[in-house]
Order: structure tokens, then C-alpha cells, then sequence
């Protein structure tokens, strides 16, 4: 991907840098409501500026894997951009004339009630913060595509009992295949073909999601 956004097509860049965007965006924003105890509205127009600001600068071209991890490298970026826009007084605001980058998959309101279960205090390590924001993006999207194959492949039930057993949360939320079996109307051996064909399934698209970022 960071090959890509140095490709000389002007397609092919911005094609690569959204994929970017929307793969770092989430963690970018709870980072600036953590780290920086920037405000919702504040964290939302800083993120969208940050990712315009890369792109316009080419931020990411200099990256080397040799010398640090990419998210590292981002934060680097990031705490630059932030610490010298809020020592110039120009802090990104809605309406305020400073063009921003508007992505679809940028759900602030989600992020932020995402937030609101969290700790503030209780985060010490940000890179460990920062990377594991960025894992949960990386399976809500593995986990709404292996939803759409379901659906396009008319078993959305395989969809139903993989979301009911492994996404159930506490282990002591989780069914059990006869109750799954029950509730679905299929014997116990469906349910473990169908929970086994949708691990599969989830892996490899997991896998296909990570390549892209």
C-alpha cells in the first residue's frame, strides 16, 4: 500500500491512500480524543485535515520498514502535524474554510461511542493503543465482508450463527451449538459445519483486508 501512494499514477495513489485512510482513521481519532485531549468536534476536523495534509505532502513517502513500524511512523507524522497546527492558533473548524478530506467510512459518531466504553486513565501505552484500534478496524471490516458473502451466497444464517457463537462477547454470553441448533432449526452437525465454513471464510478475508493495509 505504501508503495502504492508512491506510484507516479495519480489513480493509483489515491487509490492506495484511501485505502490508507480508511484503515487508520479510527485509531487517528482516538488517539486526539486520548493523547491530545482534543474535543469530539476538535479530534473529527483534525483527523480529516491530518490525512489531507499527508496526501497534499506526501507524508508517507519517506516511510522505511527498515527503521520503524508504520503505525510508529504515522503517530510521528500525526504529533508533528498536531503539535505545530495548535502552536499557530489554527485548529481545523467545521465551516472555517480549511478543506478537509470527507470519507463515507469516517463514522466519528460511531468512534466516539466506541470511546465512551473505554477508560481514558487506564491507556499507558499508546502504541499498544494505537495498534489495537487499528486490529479492531481491520476485523469490523473482515467481519461486515464475510456478512455480504453470506448474504450474496443466500446463507445468511451461516452469517447469524458465526455473529451468535464467536462474536458473542464474554465467554459466559456465548451459546451453545445445541442452543444454536434449536434456535435455528438445523441439527448440531449443521451447526458445526456452518460455524466451521464461516471461520474459513472470516480467515480468509481477514487476510485479504490485512494485505490492503
Amino acid at each position: 500500500m505504501v508503495a502504492a501512494i508512491r506510484s507516479d499514477e495519480p489513480e493509483i495513489r489515491r487509490s492506495a491512500f484511501d485505502t490508507l485512510a480508511a484503515a487508520y482513521w479510527k485509531p487517528v481519532f482516538k488517539y486526539l480524543r486520548l493523547k491530545w485531549h482534543a474535543s469530539e468536534e476538535d479530534a473529527a476536523d483534525l483527523t480529516q485535515a491530518f490525512f489531507l495534509r499527508a496526501f497534499e505532502k506526501a507524508f508517507f513517502d519517506g516511510f522505511d520498514p527498515g527503521r520503524a513500524r508504520f503505525r510508529t511512523y504515522l503517530r510521528t507524522c500525526l504529533d508533528g502535524f498536531v503539535s505545530n497546527t495548535r502552536k499557530a492558533d489554527t485548529r481545523q473548524k467545521r465551516g472555517g474554510g480549511v478543506e478537509t478530506v470527507s470519507l463515507d467510512a469516517m463514522n466519528f459518531t460511531e468512534a466516539e461511542r466506541e470511546l465512551r466504553h473505554q477508560t481514558p486513565n487506564a491507556v499507558t501505552d499508546f502504541d499498544a493503543y494505537f495498534h489495537r484500534e487499528w486490529l479492531r478496524g481491520l476485523f469490523a471490516s473482515a467481519t461486515a465482508r464475510l456478512r455480504d458473502a453470506c448474504t450474496t451466497k443466500g446463507r445468511p444464517e451461516r452469517f447469524a450463527l458465526f455473529e451468535a457463537y464467536d462474536l458473542a462477547g464474554e465467554e459466559g454470553d456465548r451459546p451453545t451449538y445445541a442452543d444454536l441448533a434449536r434456535r435455528h432449526q438445523l441439527s448440531p452437525t449443521d451447526v458445526t459445519n456452518e460455524l466451521a465454513a464461516a471461520r474459513r471464510e472470516f480467515r480468509r478475508l481477514v487476510i485479504e483486508a490485512l494485505r490492503e493495509k
